[in-house]
């Protein structure tokens, strides 16, 4: 009789579990179908299909119809015909918004920068610092047109900052065109929101190094630099690559500086650059910089590579001049260019392009210092503002054409300079 009820009882837990069990499975079954109904929605509202909700975001319907639009005229090549170029792939709401004689102020400085797509993900932090317009030229080839087409969409769909102030600009070879991502439901699924997007690009992190791109193809950093230039209608630009950080408040101590005394058209504004280990945080401010820089956690840039191309900045003279408070930015000194010497800088929409024919690495940035000099501009450098790059730069880390790729544009150089003296007749400045 004891054993009976013994047994009665087993079996009515192991029947209340049963039911507990039976539940739970019913219970995730129903969020699996969920969670893939809701997938199945953000893929259809993103891209475009049965399941999408008719206007239900009318912005962003229109963001995706001016994608289409951008997309369908096919581009336009560049003056050697190796690129085609898809300007304003995707525009800011900043850029849509601007309306003539809008305050003028909010249009001083933007900021211009270029990357493959095994680099985008840098924009999330340069973004978070910056937080001003910012015009992006990514380089793409391949299967990557697709993806880079994809994802920069999906950016400006799901990451409100990038919808307010990030206009895309796409260059690939001029054999390759860019079509909507519509049908790639498989490889975009995933994507429902801004911290999403961001994961993908982490999954090609560091696919290529430094300009290495599969089929040997050139990385045209020039022409990159002058399609993100062009893609601003601001005052004033700084070019920069996009695994740099300026210094905090940037935008707002410039605004200040420049409306207090405007300067004169031939002066570029110099921002001493260093680099940092990878570990430690990017700082915000001098006073942060000096610190780390007087303990050897940041040096200047490329400061083992190539010391002569930034040298000319005065390092010494910088850290050691006085600052009479972090918003109050000024000249700090002047300096004449001398060779090798490639500063980073803001300087007037008017400074001129640089020259497309340098790609890959070597001599891109100075080529374009040097047409600065011998066109009579002067560098200013500013007291408190710069810029850090990610990491040392170190000798063994970069790909294995380099030197072939150094010793090519250096040849260019030399005939570069020889054109400057046509260009410029009554200059008595040389390079």
């Amino acid at each position: 009789m004891h054993l009976s009820k013994k047994c009665s009882a087993f079996k009515v837990v192991l029947s209340a579990l049963l039911i507990v069990a039976l539940l739970q499975l019913i219970y995730l079954s129903f969020l699996s179908k969920f969670h893939g109904k809701q997938q199945r929605y953000r893929y259809s509202e993103l891209f475009g299909g049965s399941g999408a909700k008719k206007n239900a975001h009318p912005e962003k319907n229109s963001r995706k119809e001016r994608l289409r639009y951008s997309l369908s005229t096919g581009g336009i090549f560049d003056n050697s015909g190796q690129y085609r170029v898809y300007k304003n792939l995707i525009k800011s709401d900043f850029t849509t918004n601007q309306k003539p004689g809008s305050d003028p102020s909010s249009s001083i400085l933007a900021l211009a920068t270029h990357t493959t797509i095994n680099n985008l993900h840098h924009l999330e932090s340069l973004l978070e610092r910056w937080q001003n317009p910012l015009s992006v030229a990514i380089f793409a080839h391949g299967q990557d047109v697709k993806f880079a087409t994809a994802l920069v969409y999906a950016l400006s769909f799901f990451c409100p900052q990038i919808q307010a102030l990030v206009d895309f600009h796409l260059v690939c070879l001029s054999g390759e065109t860019a079509s909507f991502p519509e049908q790639d439901r498989e490889h975009f699924a995933g994507l429902e929101d801004c911290a999403s997007v961001f994961s993908r690009l982490e999954t090609h992190r560091d696919k290529y190094k430094n300009y290495a791109i599969s089929g040997n193809i050139s990385y045209p950093n020039n022409l990159l630099r002058n399609i993100a230039r062009g893609g601003t209608e601001s005052s004033y630009i700084l070019v920069i690559d996009i695994d740099m950080m300026p210094s905090a408040d940037l935008h707002q101590q410039f605004q200040t500086m420049i409306l207090k005394h405007e300067p004169a058209s031939d002066e570029v504004f110099v921002l001493p650059a260093f680099e940092i280990r990878h570990a430690r945080k990017m700082p915000a401010t001098k006073t942060e910089l000096v610190q780390l820089y007087q303990v050897g956690e940041v040096r200047p840039f490329y400061e083992e590579l190539c010391p002569r191309c930034q040298a000319p900045t005065n390092y010494s003279q910088w850290v050691n001049s006085h600052v009479r408070g972090p918003a109050n930015l000024e000249v700090a000194y002047t300096l004449t260019w001398v060779d090798p010497w490639e500063p980073f800088y803001i300087g007037p929409h008017t400074v001129p392009l640089y020259d497309e024919n340098f790609k890959q690495y070597g001599f891109n940035r100075i080529s374009q210092a040097c047409e600065l000099h011998v066109a009579g501009y002067r560098f200013s450098v500013l007291s408190t503002a710069f810029l850090v790059h990610r990491g040392f730069k170190i000798q063994g880390e970069f790909h294995a054409r380099k030197d072939e790729e150094n010793k090519h544009n250096r040849v260019l150089f030399r005939s570069f300079k020889e054109g400057l003296k046509t260009k410029y007749p009554s200059s008595n400045r040389r390079c």
